[in-house]
């Protein structure tokens, strides 16, 4: 009988340990599930020097991701094409084998992790054109007499954004070399390619800011904001009954240095109409979708707020946005010792997951700049 009540209170107090365990367990996955994830900083190779940057970013996969920019850019030096390559791990310098100018990349853009395109320029001014085989990083003959800054892909299609001549000029990948393609009026900065006839551009006019279709035959535009000097660069089409577009509101006057509202518009099949943020002044400078090709994040550089009665009356904005089909969630960018805040933000998304990778550069000390690389997820 002793024997009896002497295993019953053992058991009594095994199960009293276990669902104490069970609870702290619990609690603890409680508490990690209700902290809101947030944008975290990776460092970049400690071979990249402080005085460098970053323009865009493309991923492929978790452990898969390319960045380009500039690196030891001085005052007067126009410094040295970069490429970083994500490994799952760590951020990587890899070596351009037979490039030997000086200059930067601007884009950077890939169908797939054996076939991508990097645009630069040279401390010259001349356009450089970068292809990707799978091994290394070659030159490519660029189109000739067009002065190149952006490279998109999708769809199984490859354009370029240039200019000629102080116009815009648009070219595409037929297989056999580059092509033109006619342009609408205006300046064209971003590009959505979802099909050879069906892109959707971004940009400006003497009307304000404009977004143009492309049906493979020619181009229907729109003012999409009226104001002078405004005008959008990204665009992202999630279907032709909702496409979005981002840049600045433009201005009147004023003294220099005066904030500048973003502008944001959406396309509901009908009409463009202008979609309200959690801030007031800055610029939108990246679009991105989430895995199912919707409107994931928009990034705001320099981002401010107004408020009213508030010392100072204007305070820094959330940098990231994003956005869950019915409003936004607002992000700050991580405080990374000895910088300040980015003064470009580009965002990649990370194929078949939630994660987002952000590149640009930071105010470094004593009037620097260094590369900033930002992740969320």
């Amino acid at each position: 009988m002793a024997r009896t009540e002497h295993t019953a209170r053992i058991a009594r107090r095994l199960l009293v340990a276990a669902l104490a365990v069970a609870m702290t367990l619990i609690t603890a996955l409680s508490s990690a599930a209700a902290e809101p994830s947030a944008w975290q900083h990776v460092p970049v190779p400690a071979q990249v020097r402080p005085q460098a940057g970053l323009n865009e970013a493309v991923a492929f996969g978790p452990d898969r991701a390319w960045a380009v920019g500039a690196d030891a850019v001085g005052r007067e030096a126009p410094g040295f094409p970069l490429a970083l390559r994500w490994n799952g791990t760590a951020w990587q310098r890899q070596n351009l084998p037979g490039i030997r100018w000086q200059g930067e990349l601007l884009s950077i853009a890939a169908s797939g992790p054996k076939a991508g395109w990097a645009v630069g320029r040279d401390a010259a001014g001349g356009s450089r054109l970068l292809r990707f085989h799978g091994t290394a990083w070659r030159e490519s003959s660029p189109p000739s007499g067009v002065a190149l800054t952006k490279v998109v892909t999708g769809g199984g299609e490859t354009w370029l954004i240039g200019s000629r001549g102080g116009a815009t000029a648009l070219l595409r990948r037929d297989g056999r070399g580059w092509q033109d393609v006619p342009v609408p009026p205006g300046f064209v900065y971003g590009l959505h390619v979802k099909a050879a006839d069906d892109v959707w551009a971004a940009g400006a006019s003497d009307s304000g800011a404009t977004v143009s279709h492309w049906n493979g035959q020619e181009w229907q535009q729109t003012i999409v904001e009226g104001f002078p000097r405004a005008a959008v660069g990204s665009v992202l089409a999630v279907s032709p009954t909702e496409v979005w577009a981002g840049g600045t509101g433009g201005f009147i006057g004023g003294p220099a240095g005066k904030p500048i509202p973003p502008l944001l518009v959406r396309f509901d099949g009908q009409a463009w109409h202008r979609v309200a943020m959690p801030t007031n002044f800055g610029s939108v400078t990246s679009l991105t979708p989430t895995t199912s090709g919707s409107l994931g994040w928009v990034a705001v550089t320099r981002s401010q707020k107004f408020v009213p009665g508030g010392v100072p009356p204007i305070v820094p904005g959330p940098d990231f946005l994003a956005w869950n089909g019915q409003s936004f969630t607002a992000y700050d960018e991580p405080a990374v010792a000895g910088e300040s805040d980015s003064s470009l933000l580009r965002l990649a998304p990370v194929p078949g997951t939630e994660q987002v990778w952000s590149v640009g550069r930071a105010g470094g000390p004593e009037g620097t700049f260094a590369p900033r690389v930002l992740r969320f997820g």
